[in-house]
């Protein structure tokens, strides 16, 4: 049996928000000579079970996965990483750079082993029984999710594989659609058995709330543009014998089943409790912050990072490490913060203005090169930044979100020093320069040439690595009370969000703008912008333009780009609307880093980064072709 990673770090949190205890769970089995051994007794059995979700990708390593710096989202100082083959378009299919082919199907087989097996466990309570018998279906319809996710059609496995198969009886893929079927099969069967909530020890486990939420969102993607009638991508994508593997023909009736998994999801969320995260005055025990100050933007920070917050659904629990989010998208501190995870122009072009509307739409907001005009922040600022810092046009007078996420030219980053725990630079040589006058708890970005968060600091060389390739530098998913220090150092702990409250409304929204039910769509998109500190979409586009279905199309779209920016999902949103050679296709653009004055700095400049997609192929990830050559007859991916 393999040696499994360990993937649970479990939490005892209380819903009010502090952090109580934080204890590990040794979930990597002991080495068994026979399946029978590691069902021996009950503790065998837990074990096991807990095993079967060890090949879950893990979404936030830094180096390692395929969808967070992945998108247009963000460029970073740091493409000789695994990752970046993947914004380059430097992927095939005997070199696929990061593929989970192998590893979801041995997910699969070991969650039928338990399924096979878990009847031999002596003495094992029935309600314990059922419960692991629901994680495996759970986990089953899951790995089949991602497989489909990346791969579109794909094999079904609905046994335990024989490992006596002729080569001959390989089994082929299954229809797309037929894979659809079969994935909400597996998870309304788990859903059934499945608790709503699981707290304490058992937080990250599988839920009923999750299985459901995992169906709609699968069937959103089964209705959107790439899977629903897509005669341009897969008119010849058809199996070794012929079989086709799309169904070419616009089915409208995949927006009402997805419509209909929304609503059951929503429903059966807000019974157990989930509502969006609205709390204002949260900070993690140990690592005081009060920053940031203004309750919106508090509230949004925190919203994807409180440990077990009523809007999160489901969370992966395992640790960040060094290299990820972070640490990579903290100001520099030399050996321990890198600086270099940098939110794009066309990122920060999706930001709304203050009133809630697209940057090129809001009849205030500059229009052309004026944006970039060099602009003192003011005492009306104050909450953005230092009133007396240069900062562009662009900057100023954006939505929430924008602020709460984006570390931008004389804007707050909040964040900690380690060395008294409460902000203070003055005794730190790391954050010594960055301090702000009386202010304890951040510091103010400067990206200018010779500035704190700039690619050459005052006094040091031009860095190669460890910088803000746009000029701009990421907050999300960091924790104000990170204390900083020189040394390599974990970053504070919290579950990494799979599935969001949030989701459900705007995918919710969206099923809605395609069944034409704009009144219901509205609703649910207006419960997010509320939160985010935005008008309603009425008041934000009256004498603008008509809430038709075309525009609302456009407009739930942005918001889920806006929301969810960073969360592993535009990399595939701009895959499933079919517009990723637009966005994913070219190179990314930010502020000139090497300008030596405010004037210099604010000008549009492309990265230099490669950035290509080869369309219609990358819109699927490529199967490795050592499976191909191995099963002669599994079909490749068009265009591989």
């Amino acid at each position: 049996m393999k040696k499994f990673y360990k993937i649970f770090i479990v939490m005892t949190c209380l819903l009010s928000g502090v952090l109580s205890s934080c204890d590990y769970l040794d979930v990597v089995p002991d080495e068994k000579a026979t399946e029978k051994d590691a069902f021996e007794d009950k503790e065998a059995a837990r074990r096991f079970v807990y095993s079967c979700y060890a090949y879950i990708p893990n979404p936030r390593n830094g180096t390692e996965s395929l969808d967070l710096f992945t998108a247009d989202e963000v460029v970073t100082a740091f493409e000789h990483e695994r990752f970046a083959s993947f914004p380059k378009g430097n992927y095939s299919a005997s070199n696929p750079v990061i593929s989970y082919w192998n590893s979801l199907f041995q997910g699969i087989k070991q969650c039928y082993i338990l399924l096979n097996n878990i009847d031999m466990v002596p003495a094992l309570e029935a309600s314990v029984k059922a419960d692991y018998i629901a994680q495996a279906k759970f986990l089953i319809g899951y790995y089949h999710f991602l497989l489909v996710h990346n791969y579109g059609p794909v094999i079904l496995v609905k046994e335990e594989p024989s490992l006596t198969t002729p080569a001959d009886q390989y089994a082929a893929r299954s229809p797309y659609d037929e894979c659809v079927d079969f994935v909400c099969q597996m998870l309304d069967e788990a859903a059934e058995g499945l608790p709503a909530t699981r707290l304490n020890e058992y937080y990250g486990l599988a839920t009923s709330v999750a299985a459901k939420s995992i169906k709609a969102r699968l069937l959103l993607y089964a209705a959107s543009p790439l899977f629903n009638g897509n005669s341009e991508f897969y008119a010849d994508f058809k199996a070794k014998d012929g079989t086709p593997l799309m169904h070419l023909t616009y089915d409208a009736n995949k927006w009402q089943k997805a419509k209909s998994a929304y609503e059951e999801a929503i429903r059966m969320a807000e019974a157990a409790g989930f509502r969006l995260y609205t709390k204002t005055d949260y900070f993690l025990v140990g690592y005081e912050n009060i920053e940031p100050v203004d309750p919106v933007q508090h509230t949004l920070r925190y919203a994807a990072i409180e440990p077990a917050n009523p809007e999160i659904i489901w969370a992966d629990c395992r640790s960040e490490g060094a290299y990820s989010v972070q640490n990579k998208s903290l100001p520099f501190c030399n050996g321990s913060a890198y600086n270099g995870v940098s939110p794009t122009l066309a990122m920060l072009k999706r930001f709304y203005t203050k009133k809630g509307l697209p940057v090129d739409v809001d009849p205030d907001f500059p229009k052309g090169n004026s944006i970039y005009d060099p602009i003192t922040l003011g005492d009306g600022n104050a909450s953005i930044g230092d009133p007396e810092a240069k900062t562009i046009r662009f900057n100023l007078d954006r939505e929430p979100r924008f602020y709460s996420w984006v570390g931008f030219q004389g804007g707050f980053y909040e964040i900690l020093s380690s060395t008294d725990g409460k902000g203070s630079y003055q005794d730190d040589d790391s954050y010594n320069k960055y301090n702000l006058k009386d202010n304890q708890g951040k510091l103010v970005c400067d990206f200018v040439i010779g500035g704190n968060t700039s690619r050459q600091p005052a006094g040091e060389s031009l860095r190669t690595n460890n910088y803000s390739p746009t000029g701009y530098l990421n907050k999300k998913g960091v924790v104000p009370g990170y204390p900083v220090r020189k040394e390599l150092y974990n970053p504070p702990f919290y579950p990494w969000p799979v599935i969001r409250l949030a989701e459900l409304y705007l995918g919710y929204a969206e099923a809605c703008v395609e069944c034409n039910d704009l009144p219901t769509a509205k609703t649910y998109l207006n419960m997010v912008r509320e939160r985010a500190g935005i008008p309603d979409v009425d008041t934000s586009w009256s004498g603008i333009a008509t809430l038709d279905q075309n525009r609302m199309r456009e407009i739930v779209r942005q918001e889920c780009m806006i929301e969810f920016y960073l969360e592993n999902q535009t990399f595939w949103d701009l895959r499933r609307w079919k517009e990723a050679e637009e966005y994913l296709g070219v190179k990314a653009k930010g502020m000139n880093i090497l300008g030596k004055t405010i004037d210099e700095f604010g000008q549009e400049t492309e990265v230099t980064f490669e950035r290509k997609l080869e369309s219609p192929t990358q819109y699927l990830m490529p199967i490795p072709v050592e499976d191909i050559n191995r099963n002669q007859n599994l079909a490749q991916n068009p265009g591989y």
